[in-house]
């Protein structure tokens, strides 16, 4: 029930934001930037990262970050991160400065969800060069959900991170959040997995899919999350409820493009050509379907 609330609610305050079947978007989550440190999940997938950001700013694409950006459980200075991943950031900015980026917030980065400490402390950065202080994101505001809406079937997709209602990563952030900085993190060295993570506990993981699945199929609503870390692209027909996986898988990143009116679940990886050499190449999972299939064919199996 708390979920189905959460999402309702997130579902009524969102920001829309219309697209076409001309729109390409670029949607991933769960980066989980760190400060370089051993437990940066994020520093083994940021050259794959950097590459996949790069090909969309290029094809013009506009990037979606579903929450859990920036690893703010266990790193208390924004500034800290964007020093270690400065490449990354500076490839964000030049979509923020061409209005092709959007962000919300997740369980881990939720401290983003308060404007004025956003404003004074976040995205400030010390040029290397010439030891200048800039901000990155200027006036920027971070979001709990956005609403996609077709400019001409007025069909809505909900984008959301996904932790809605999940005891330890909503109602309880803070306590996460103090044993997750000060106990898990290092407790993790000696194997014992941290609780708290939905996306390390997969009994967790289902039950928070099931929910967000329930709540889609009850509203007849298609809604795109992450959290999990678990990638779902369901098939047309089942309910409209759709994970872009994370970037800290252990080889490659995974995402959701929407792409001229078609939907598809992709993955980017280090691949290896006939010839030995390595390169960074996409790979895509499951799709494209035009996503007006998704909201005809499913409503026909609600009736």
């Amino acid at each position: 029930m708390r979920t189905a609330k959460r999402l309702s609610d997130v579902l009524k305050k969102s920001e829309v934001i219309e697209f076409d079947d001309n729109s390409k978007i670029i949607l991933m989550s769960d980066c989980h930037r760190g400060d370089g440190n051993w437990n940066d999940q994020f520093a083994r997938n940021q050259n794959i990262f950097s590459r996949a950001l790069i090909h969309y700013f290029n094809e013009g694409y506009t990037y979606i970050e579903l929450g859990d950006g920036d690893e703010l459980w266990e790193i208390k200075k924004m500034s800290d991160i964007i020093n270690t991943h400065n490449d990354v950031f500076e490839i964000m900015s030049k979509f923020y400065n061409d209005n092709r980026l959007h962000l919300i917030y997740g369980n881990h980065d939720i401290v983003k969800s308060k404007q004025k400490l956003l404003d004074k402390q976040f995205f400030k950065y010390v040029n290397d060069i010439t030891g200048e202080e800039g901000k990155l994101f200027s006036n920027v505001k971070i979001h709990e959900g956005l609403l996609l809406k077709h400019k001409d079937t007025r069909k809505t997709i909900l984008l959301t991170h996904g932790h809605q209602g999940d005891l330890f990563s909503d109602g309880l952030w803070r306590v996460s959040r103090f044993l997750v900085r000060y106990i898990w993190r290092n407790l993790e060295l000696l194997g014992i997995k941290d609780p708290t993570r939905s996306a390390k506990n997969n009994k967790a993981k289902t039950i928070i899919e099931n929910k967000i699945s329930k709540w889609s199929k009850d509203n007849n609503q298609m809604i795109i999350t992450g959290h999990t870390h678990r990638p779902h692209f369901p098939k047309i027909g089942e309910t409209l409820y759709f994970n872009d996986g994370s970037a800290v898988h252990p080889r490659c990143i995974t995402g959701i493009e929407i792409n001229k009116g078609d939907i598809s679940l992709i993955k980017w990886s280090t691949l290896t050509r006939d010839n030995g050499n390595l390169y960074v190449g996409k790979d895509i999972i499951n799709g494209p379907v035009k996503i007006n299939e998704f909201f005809e064919k499913t409503a026909k199996n609600l009736r």
